[in-house]
């Protein structure tokens, strides 16, 4: 479109699956995202919810620029409510997945479930979070996720790929550039370290950050210990799998 003047388009939609499980390893368990968020001309969506799923794909469809629409294959269990009739989530719009004004979790895919389970643990111990559903990488609504880092004075973000030149690294520029004088604390990345995904359950299970994760880098913020028994029961939950009923697709 850019490089014709305008006088072609290019109305592309590449679905990709990522995310971890089974053991997949280095060849299947990929975060590819910032990859393809760094490409100028490329929209970048990744939904985290069914509704936002039916929603971002009518709209990217409807784009005459190319997205690349990335679904994590985790998510693909998941439940809730989907209209019938067409309807469009807009490209380069967040939304607040849960209200807080302790600490703001910006999320993407299936960090969203991570961290409204570390938010159901950190609200009982009197912290509040506010999840923010990143959902579309680019074009990026940074008015929605400024205003709630403006809000708590704090920023977690949390993504499933790798930790270097990584999203999560994006969404802490941002905060440093656009609202260094109302952070209260360092912002934190919580993303994959900087190697291959491992095949191995036992290197898996401390390998993906997890919603223990984000509990634990909430509470330091804040000051806040956490007893050791809350944190064991988020860890608790099955590490390669969803949940105890996830069967695939994948």
């Amino acid at each position: 479109h850019y490089m014709f003047g305008g006088s072609m388009r290019v109305p592309l939609v590449i679905r990709l699956v990522v995310g971890r499980g089974w053991g997949q390893g280095p060849q299947h368990s990929q975060s590819l995202q910032a990859t393809f968020a760094h490409v100028p001309g490329l929209k970048v969506v990744m939904p985290a919810t069914p509704h936002d799923a039916k929603g971002l794909l009518a709209a990217a469809i409807e784009d005459d620029n190319p997205v690349i629409y990335i679904e994590h294959r985790w998510l693909h269990n998941t439940f809730g409510p989907v209209p019938r009739e067409l309807y469009r989530v807009p490209l380069g719009t967040a939304r607040i997945a849960r209200e807080g004004r302790h600490v703001t979790v910006a999320a993407t895919s299936f960090m969203i479930l991570e961290a409204l389970r570390a938010a159901e643990t950190l609200s009982r111990h009197g912290v509040e979070a506010e999840v923010v559903d990143v959902r579309c990488l680019k074009p990026l609504d940074e008015g929605t996720i400024l205003g709630s880092v403006r809000k708590t004075g704090r920023l977690i973000a949390a993504d499933t790929g790798w930790r270097s030149c990584g999203f999560a690294a994006e969404l802490v520029a941002l905060a440093a550039e656009e609202a260094f004088d109302r952070l209260e604390a360092a912002p934190v990345r919580l993303c994959s370290p900087d190697h291959p995904a491992p095949t191995s359950p036992a290197l898996c299970e401390d390998y993906y950050p997890r919603a223990a994760d984000i509990s634990s880098a909430a509470a330091r913020m804040l000051g806040v210990k956490l007893p050791p028994e809350a944190l064991e029961e988020e860890r608790s939950a099955p590490h390669d799998v969803p949940d105890a009923s996830f069967r695939g697709p994948f």
